[in-house]
């Protein structure tokens, strides 16, 4: 199965996303971190390509290669810091909040 480019929008709103900065160390109270985006995965089968608009900012340590990484535990990711449809939902907000703190908002 061949990927499609991803769309203008589609870029944006993953680099907005990842100016958020991680969420689950925003969550221990550690602020913004430099993060890369994690595709959700609740809904989606094994090789199922995946929604670039459902995703949620997270840090290497907290993505892939921490002992609580989503990607290596994610039974202890989602006791530590929740399931990822509610991470999806408050990332949603914090978009909101973040594109309207532009001059003008940011679409």
């Amino acid at each position: 199965m061949s990927r499609k480019q991803k769309t203008r929008a589609e870029k944006k709103h993953l680099s907005d996303v990842a100016a958020l900065g991680c969420i689950a160390c925003r969550r221990m109270g550690y602020g913004e971190t430099p993060a890369e985006v994690h595709h959700i995965t609740s809904g989606y089968g094994m090789g199922e390509m995946r929604d670039d608009l459902k995703v949620i900012p997270l840090c290497p340590e907290h993505h892939r290669t921490g002992k609580d990484a989503i990607h290596v535990s994610p039974a202890l990711f989602e006791r530590r810091f929740g399931h990822e449809l509610e991470l999806l939902e408050q990332t949603c907000s914090d978009l909101g909040i973040y594109r309207a703190s532009f001059v003008g908002g940011r679409v």
